[in-house]
C-alpha cells in the first residue's frame, strides 16, 4: 500500500527562531491526532546533523542532516538573525535538489535569502516574496529586483515563504488545508485558538500594503526610508509629497512626538543597526548607506540612540554567532569555566 502521508523537512539555520518553529511542528502534530491517522511526518534536518542554536539562545537537536532523502513534499527553512552568514553551497544545493524532485520549498522568518540564493524566489519572472519586514531593507540591497511584500505570507504552487512569527501558523494551516482539506485546516487552527487570516494580512498596521496606499504618516516614513543613503531635506520631503512642510511637521509631531527630521534620523538608524545585525559591510559603508557623512558622525549617533558603539552592538552578534559553530567545544569550554570558577570559589583562592 502506498504511502500517503505528507512529508515535511523542517531545515534549521543557526539563531532561526524556535517559536516558529514549534509553531510547524504543532500544527502538524494536532493534524495528526485529530484525525486518528498519520497525515504528516516531518523531521528537522541541521547541515551536518549537529544541534542548532537558536535565536533565543536554546539549542535544538536535529533528526539528521541534509544527505537525508531529498524526496520530500515539503521543505521550509528556518532562518533568523543570520541569514547572509551562513549561505552554504550545500544548502543552497539541497533546496535546489528538493524543488527539483517538486517539493513544495518555502523559507520562514528571513529564509528568503537562501530561497532566493538558489534562484527560486524573488527571480525576474516572479519578483514577489515575503520575509520578516526588519530584512526587508538588507533584503533589497542583495536581490535589488526583488518586491517583498508587506503580507504575512504567500502560497502560490510550489513556492512559499512567511515572515515568521505566528506568521508560521498561517503559512502551515494553508499548507494543511493543501494536503489534508480546509475542515482539518479549521480543525487546527481552532485547536490552537487561532483564527486564521488571509496572505494578504498587513505584517504591521502601520504601513500601507503599497506605496500608494496609506495615510501622509504611512508615506512620509515610506519616502524617509526610500531615501537613505542621501537624506532629503524638510523642503525635498514637502516637494516629493506636494504637502506644506508644516503639515508634515504637525503630522509628525502627532504621531511619534518628534519633528519630522528627527524622525528621519531614527529611520536611519533604525536601518543601520539592521545592517549591522544581518549584514557584513563596513561600518564606513553602513554609514555611507544610512546617509551619513562620516562614521564618527554615525558611532556618536547610533551610540546616542542605542546606548552602544556600532562596533560594539556587531561583536555582541558576532560572539552569538561564533556559538553556533562547533557548539560541542563551547559547550565543554563553558562547563569547565564554571567548574574552574567553583573551585576557586570554594578554596578562595585568586590563582593559581
Amino acid at each position: 500500500m502506498p504511502d500517503s502521508r505528507t512529508r515535511f523537512a523542517f531545515v534549521l539555520q543557526p539563531e532561526f527562531p524556535l517559536t516558529a518553529l514549534i509553531l510547524a511542528c504543532d500544527s502538524l502534530r494536532i493534524a495528526n491526532q485529530n484525525s486518528g491517522r498519520d497525515l504528516f511526518e516531518w523531521k528537522v534536518l541541521s547541515e551536518d546533523g549537529a544541534d542548532v542554536h537558536a535565536s533565543n539562545g536554546m539549542w535544538f537537536s536535529a533528526d539528521g542532516d541534509l544527505a537525508q532523502d531529498s524526496t520530500v513534499d515539503v521543505c521550509l527553512l528556518f532562518q533568523g538573525n543570520l541569514p547572509t552568514q551562513n549561505l552554504s553551497r550545500r544548502l543552497l544545493g539541497y533546496l535546489r535538489t528538493v524543488a527539483r524532485f517538486g517539493a513544495v520549498v518555502g523559507g520562514v522568518d528571513t529564509g528568503a535569502y537562501a530561497l532566493a540564493q538558489a534562484g527560486l524566489v524573488a527571480t525576474e519572472t516572479t519578483p514577489e516574496v515575503v520575509l520578516h519586514w526588519e530584512a526587508v531593507p538588507t533584503f533589497l540591497e542583495w536581490f535589488p529586483e526583488a518586491r517583498p511584500l508587506n503580507g504575512i505570507y504567500v502560497s502560490t504552487g510550489n513556492r512559499v515563504h512567511c515572515a515568521g512569527g505566528i506568521a508560521t501558523l498561517d503559512l502551515m494551516l494553508d499548507l494543511i488545508a493543501r494536503f489534508a482539506g480546509e475542515a482539518m485546516a479549521s480543525e487546527v487552527a481552532n485547536a490552537m485558538v487561532h483564527t486564521r487570516r488571509a496572505p494578504e494580512t498587513q505584517q504591521r498596521l502601520d504601513q500601507p500594503v503599497d506605496s500608494h496606499a496609506g495615510s501622509l504618516v504611512s508615506r512620509l516614513t515610506r519616502t524617509m526610508e526610500q531615501n537613505l543613503d542621501f537624506p532629503l531635506s524638510l523642503d525635498e520631503l514637502a516637494e516629493e509629497l506636494n504637502t506644506p512642510k508644516r503639515t508634515l511637521a504637525r503630522a509628525s509631531e502627532t504621531a511619534f512626538g518628534i519633528s519630522p527630521m528627527r524622525l528621519y534620523l531614527r529611520i536611519r538608524l533604525q536601518a543601520a543597526r539592521n545592517y549591522l545585525f544581518y549584514e557584513d559591510l563596513s561600518i564606513k559603508e553602513i554609514a555611507t548607506a544610512c546617509g551619513f557623512s562620516a562614521p564618527a558622525a554615525f558611532t556618536r549617533s547610533f551610540k546616542i540612540q542605542f546606548g552602544v558603539s556600532p562596533s560594539a552592538f556587531r561583536a555582541e552578534v558576532r560572539k552569538r554567532q561564533r556559538l553556533t559553530e562547533h557548539p560541542e567545544i563551547h559547550r565543554i569550554i563553558g562547563r569547565s569555566d564554571r567548574r574552574d570558577n567553583a573551585v576557586s570559589g570554594t578554596d578562595g583562592l585568586a590563582g593559581p
